[in-house]
Formats: structure tokens, C-alpha cells, sequence
């Protein structure tokens, strides 16, 4: 019975250890950063990238991402707003960096202008990819990832888009 108390308390000690290394994770990280997107038919438009993640687990998190891009081209001028939402997995093995994979969705809303004429749409817009934190240090790293778009709105679905944002994380 001794060696039955025993174990249930080595096993216990070890448990309590398990759940106090699990609390290290922060539990809400902001994103902002420049944006680099490959748009289907060959443009090329900057902007800016903002998120932020709520970590329910050290692997399991919620992610909100705004974003923007635009460029101009022989006098068209264009802008393309995302803001998507979804889960985020991460893999916080080692404490130098953090990969991580999400899959977003939610709306997009492109504007166009050419001599004064303007016109803009609403859609869908849905994200897949994922990145890497170099962790800098406890609250804060340096994010690089890459991210398979799909727009679709007003009857036509564009899915050859790339984005490539980098930038800092503050973690909470």
C-alpha cells in the first residue's frame, strides 16, 4: 500500500511540474509588420500587416489579422483590405524560435481608381500558410511567414495570390 501512495505522489509532483511549464506560453501576442503580396496576374503591392493571437493552450490559439496592400500601375491605383480570423497552431519546442501554421478566413474589400473613376467590391477571403518566430526574447520576436490567398467576390474567385508579411511580435 506504501509503494501504491508512493507512486500516486511521485506522480502527482511530476504532474503539478508539467502544469506549471505548460502556464510559460504567453498567453496573447500582437502583430504589426510590413506586407508583401503577389497578386493573380502579376502585380506586385506593399502595405502593412496587423494581428493578434489569444493562446487558450502553449499550441492552440485564436488569430484576428488586418491587413492592407496597394500599388499603382500606368495610372490604376489599387487597395485591398483583408480581415480574417481563425485558428492558429504553434509548436513551442524550442525556446530560440516558434513555428507556427493558421488557417484564416473572413472578408477582403478591393478599390480601384483610374482618371478620377473609381470602384470597389466586397468578398471573401481565406488564408493558408504559416511562419516562424525568432524569439528576441521573453516578450518579444521577429516574425517571418508566408501565406497562400484566395479572394473571391463579385462573381470571381482569384486564388494565385501570395502574401509574405514580417515584422515584430510583443508577447503577453
Amino acid at each position: 500500500m506504501r509503494k501504491i501512495a508512493l507512486v500516486g505522489l511521485m506522480v502527482g509532483i511530476f504532474s503539478l511540474s508539467a502544469l506549471a511549464g505548460e502556464s510559460d506560453h504567453p498567453k496573447a501576442e500582437f502583430y504589426g509588420g510590413y506586407q508583401y503580396t503577389r497578386l493573380e496576374g502579376g502585380f506586385n503591392a506593399s502595405g502593412f500587416d496587423l494581428g493578434a493571437t489569444g493562446n487558450l493552450n502553449s499550441y492552440f490559439g485564436i488569430t484576428a489579422d488586418f491587413a492592407s496592400s496597394y500599388f499603382t500601375d500606368s495610372g490604376v491605383s489599387f487597395h485591398n483590405y483583408t480581415y480574417t480570423f481563425g485558428p492558429q497552431l504553434a509548436l513551442r519546442a524550442n525556446k530560440g524560435y516558434t513555428p507556427f501554421v493558421h488557417a484564416l478566413i473572413g472578408g477582403d474589400h478591393g478599390s480601384a481608381s483610374f482618371a478620377g473613376v473609381s470602384g470597389s467590391g466586397n468578398g471573401m477571403a481565406v488564408l493558408a500558410g504559416g511562419g516562424v518566430d525568432i524569439n528576441m526574447n521573453r516578450y518579444m520576436a521577429f516574425r517571418a511567414s508566408a501565406d497562400w490567398m484566395m479572394l473571391h467576390g463579385n462573381g470571381s474567385t482569384s486564388s494565385k495570390n501570395f502574401r509574405m508579411p514580417i515584422g515584430v511580435v510583443f508577447k503577453f
